[in-house]
């Protein structure tokens, strides 16, 4: 579970499995319970891998990675935003293949600890890229992401495959709930603890609780921030153990492997045949491949923007962050009743309308100007956001983040609306394929965008041709009401 990605695609807690939260197909018998410790151990999985996406992929080393490690921040963005892409294009190949062994049958803990260990590996390589580091450690950095990136994701896969053995089908949306919010709360607890305890301001080298860092770290070599790539792997191998020790796993046995990546590809083929046969379903999966691309730029490109454009540190981009999740709770709370009352089509193009506003903002603003060509004082004033501009961004992106979760969540709701109950495992499946399988296109277009035109400004306008994509086609597909039924 990634609320950095507030933007990860989170349509179907099985990512690419086949069971069917409707009709409980391979889910626990209603009787059966596991250990209420079984329960536990599989919920702090989300806790023990989400500081990698809330410290690494967002709010700390990415930045850091753009504004100290890279020659500028107009090369650190391309670069980063091509690792990003690499990562994508691969968890588009593997997903499937990957998702179908993870229905086969037979022990998922050995493949979620190992790619677990993957992820902890290559994240604690991290720590060995000072500022303004040399080429072979850029590139050290670049493929360490890359390859964590990966990892994590494969390790929720198979994670979130050991959901229906553990409890009956009327309870998986409660345990994936707990998931999510369990998440979240790893998510701001490691957050707070960087910026309190580790990660301190070069000029005055104390962090934001007004300390020097633990452990002797130097704010001059910004061992703070480079320090988040040892804390998640640590962070994982303790939180992990639970789940380990305590959550039972299938037995031996199953579908042979090789038998089962042909089924599940041949799954997937099929259903892509049935949703091109809806033109509504293929309309809407289309639409949210565009949206999902933009998105996944969108909280990719923020934080990377906003320590580029104002040189912000370690401890502004963290409390941007903890606000951004702030109001992205509150959104996807608000966003439920929302959709209940005005229906699904008109959550997500209103979110899709304001995002672009919100994104042509961001392009409006400089270091002392907003709106384009209203001149300002320059960033870098007395305290946190201490210029217009600066205040200008903060608030675009809290914005950004309550309209994530009703855009997504509203996804979900709409394509239950579209098709049939007793197919609903499938579809959600090929929604999550749909997030994926593109997933590269927009942070490589931002790459090349920005190194061919030599400006951190010319990664949003990817954005708005995402977003525009997205909504033109939304436009075309019914709310949905009642289509389930019929």
């Amino acid at each position: 579970m990634q609320p950095d990605a507030l933007a990860r695609d989170t349509a179907s807690p099985e990512g690419l499995s086949s069971v069917d939260p409707a009709d409980g197909a391979g889910a626990k018998p209603a009787g059966e319970t596991v250990p209420r410790r079984a329960l536990v151990g599989w919920v702090l999985f989300d806790w023990s891998t989400q500081p990698f996406f809330t410290l690494v992929v967002t709010f700390v080393f990415g930045p850091y990675f753009v504004n100290a490690v890279a020659s500028d921040p107009v090369s650190g963005q391309t670069q980063w935003m091509l690792a990003t892409s690499a990562a994508g294009l691969s968890l588009a190949i593997l997903s499937p293949v990957l998702g179908a062994i993870a229905d086969a049958g037979g022990p998922k803990k050995p493949w979620v600890l190992a790619f677990g260990a993957l992820m902890g590996a290559a994240a604690a390589l991290l720590w060995l890229v000072p500022p303004a580091a040399s080429p072979d450690l850029v590139l050290l950095a670049l493929v360490a992401f890359a390859v964590a990136t990966v990892a994590a994701e494969l390790a929720g896969t198979f994670n979130n495959a050991m959901m229906p053995a553990l409890v009956p089908a009327h309870r998986l949306g409660r345990l994936s709930g707990a998931g999510w919010a369990t998440g979240y709360a790893g998510g701001l607890v490691s957050l707070a603890i960087v910026l309190t305890l580790l990660a301190a301001s070069p000029e005055t080298g104390r962090t934001l609780a007004g300390l020097e860092p633990l452990f002797g770290l130097d704010p001059a070599a910004r061992e703070g921030d480079r320090i988040v790539g040892p804390l998640t792997a640590l962070w994982f191998a303790v939180f992990v153990l639970p789940l380990a020790v305590f959550t039972p796993d299938a037995p031996r046995g199953g579908r042979p492997v090789g038998a089962a990546v042909r089924e599940g590809l041949a799954r997937v083929r099929g259903t892509i045949a049935d949703a091109r046969r809806n033109p509504a379903i293929a309309r809407f999966l289309l639409a949210h491949m565009a949206y999902q691309d933009g998105l996944v730029v969108l909280f990719g490109l923020g934080t990377i923007y906003g320590a580029g454009l104002f040189g912000w540190s370690t401890v502004e981009l963290g409390v941007f962050g903890i606000l951004i999740l702030v109001t992205g709770t509150l959104g996807a709370l608000a966003g439920g009743p929302i959709d209940d009352r005005i229906g699904p089509r008109a959550v997500i193009l209103g979110s899709l309308a304001i995002l672009a506003l919100v994104t042509i903002g961001v392009l409006s603003l400089g270091e002392s100007r907003v709106l384009f060509v209203v001149e300002t004082a320059p960033a870098g004033g007395p305290g946190l956001y201490g210029s217009v501009p600066e205040q200008v961004f903060l608030g675009l992106g809290l914005v950004i983040g309550a309209l994530a979760g009703p855009l997504q969540a509203s996804s979900r709701s709409l394509l239950a609306r579209l098709v049939p109950a007793g197919d609903a495992g499938r579809y959600f499946g090929l929604l999550a394929l749909s997030g994926k399988l593109t997933a590269f296109l927009g942070p490589f277009l931002v790459a090349v965008f920005t190194g061919v035109f030599q400006t951190q400004a010319a990664g949003p306008i990817v954005l708005l041709v995402f977003f525009l994509v997205g909504a033109l086609l939304v436009r075309g597909v019914p709310n949905g009401r009642g289509l389930s039924a019929a």
